[in-house]
């Protein structure tokens, strides 16, 4: 399936689920070279796709892929680049030569084909793959995640009971993708598992239609990550909404401000929300926040982790490390992929014999069970001989009046290895220097924590699920700051 939210997303995730087929879930803004590498990986069998998106024109990227178009059959492709793809379902009004419709697809099956549905539900095991989703490929070529029926439909199941949607009305607006665990677990799969409305506001987020939504469909709980709420509570007529029908929410994709959670639980009245962690590999979630965890948890950490799911930090030789030492998170249980599809080497990486997955993500875990994600191996500074965390520089240049919002990353330097940069985005109105900032980091940090360069920006390279793309900063903040000689020793 390739496109944004739409009423023919949710059907297809739900027919492919009751047919038995594996639903490869397909990035809304790819282009075509990252198109073809997902449909070549994945070996799709046929290909659901939107009239376009944003500026995409769907069917001239693939006219331009599959030149046969031109002249085929619908339902009988014969690609020479793509030697699996034999059908084309395209939604919308508009005929499109060698490609279904998808109103036509609605309207074909026979009495017989449907009973023959029915009677194939016995035969589909609850272990079976039946999602693909292709990671976001920040480096090398993107992976493709295998996902069962017993690992999405349980997440959801969990993650709705500890939002409390199994004792109340659950009304869920989702401007989240559905192209992503986010959407098409945690609130299509909310249906089944708890009987939840759920509300899509728009193809893609809009904070205006998000408000309007709510308001006039008495929305109960609200998805997005950090700078979707960011937008919401800048949006200009936000008082002329009325929200008192939140109670919680999921807040996922990275940490949020203290300001900004205070604003979310007051004036959008979500003094339940919580804090979701995971990854696609995992379903997506295995950590998150209790419904009445404190403002300082809700902000610091992502809360215990989830019900049936083992965790574990461990060092460089995985060995287990004491509370209040960081280290590498790993996960362990039915939320756990099968696996990336065709790739048992990249599998082997992260999925050990006993199967432990390893995040990644340098995390630490108090007494009380709580984990604070400290930022990604990764993405980990080394300044000097310093290991720098850039969430924790993140969260002392958010409590200062001026900005907005802000990211920070290491970029090259000759003597260090690596310097801090920070991207900053300031409040409407509000005008700062690079010194003045500075000067309130060491107010609150030590010396070598202190970004060397700050950088003010409009926006950050995003995702299309919200992430912030912090190798494209990395790219960008070189050129800009002149850095490239250094690379090149």
């Amino acid at each position: 399936m390739w496109g944004p939210n739409s009423q023919e997303w949710v059907v297809t995730q739900y027919g492919t689920a009751r047919a038995g087929f594996i639903l490869v879930n397909i990035n809304p803004s790819y282009r075509k070279n990252e198109l073809e590498y997902a449909l070549k990986k994945a070996g799709c069998r046929a290909l659901i796709a939107a009239p376009g998106y944003k500026d995409h024109d769907y069917y001239e990227i693939l006219f331009n892929l599959i030149p046969e178009l031109a002249s085929c059959n619908p339902g009988d492709i014969r690609s020479h680049l793509l030697p699996d793809l034999y059908m084309l379902i395209m939604l919308g009004n508009e005929k499109y030569r060698g490609a279904f419709s998808f109103d036509d697809i609605l309207k074909a099956p026979s009495t017989s084909e449907i009973s023959a549905i029915s009677d194939l539900q016995g035969k589909l095991q609850f272990d079976d793959p039946i999602n693909i989703q292709f990671t976001s490929g920040t480096t090398g070529f993107p992976k493709g995640a295998v996902l069962s029926h017993h690992n999405i439909i349980n997440n959801a199941y969990s993650v709705g009971y500890r939002c409390d949607y199994h004792n109340r009305e659950t009304r869920i607006c989702c401007p989240v993708p559905l192209y992503h665990c986010f959407g098409m677990v945690m609130a299509c799969l909310q249906i089944p598992c708890h009987g939840a409305t759920i509300v899509f506001s728009s193809k893609t987020f809009d904070a205006g239609i998000v408000l309007k939504a709510v308001h006039m469909e008495r929305c109960t709980s609200l998805y997005g990550v950090p700078t979707m709420f960011i937008d919401i509570l800048n949006h200009k007529d936000l008082q002329s909404f009325d929200l008192t029908s939140l109670y919680t929410g999921i807040m996922a994709g990275s940490p949020c401000p203290i300001e900004i959670m205070q604003r979310v639980m007051s004036q959008l009245h979500m003094s339940e929300v919580t804090i979701c962690y995971g990854s696609t590999e995992t379903s997506p979630v295995t950590f998150q926040s209790l419904r009445d965890c404190s403002i300082e948890k809700r902000v610091s950490t992502v809360g215990l982790v989830s019900d049936h799911i083992e965790a574990k930090i461990v060092d460089e030789n995985g060995a287990i490390v004491p509370v209040g030492v960081t280290g590498e998170l790993c996960t362990r249980g039915y939320s756990t992929m099968l696996g990336y599809w065709k790739d048992e080497a990249r599998t082997s990486e992260v999925i050990k014999p006993d199967r432990w997955f390893f995040t990644g993500d340098q995390a630490v875990m108090d007494a009380e069970g709580f984990c604070q994600i400290v930022g990604r191996l990764k993405d980990m500074v080394i300044r000097g001989g310093e290991n720098v965390y850039p969430t924790e520089i993140e969260q002392v240049l958010y409590q200062h009046p001026k900005i907005k919002d802000v990211q920070v990353i290491g970029v090259p330097d000759y003597r260090l290895g690596e310097e801090l940069c920070a991207w900053v985005k300031l409040k409407t109105g509000e005008a700062a220097t690079e010194n003045e900032l500075k000067e309130f980091c060491k107010e609150h940090l030590a010396r070598f924590k202190v970004p060397r360069y700050i950088l003010f920006v409009e926006s950050f390279p995003m995702t299309v699920t919200g992430k912030v793309q912090k190798y494209k900063m990395k790219e960008q903040s070189v050129k800009l700051l002149n850095l490239e000689h250094i690379l090149s020793h």
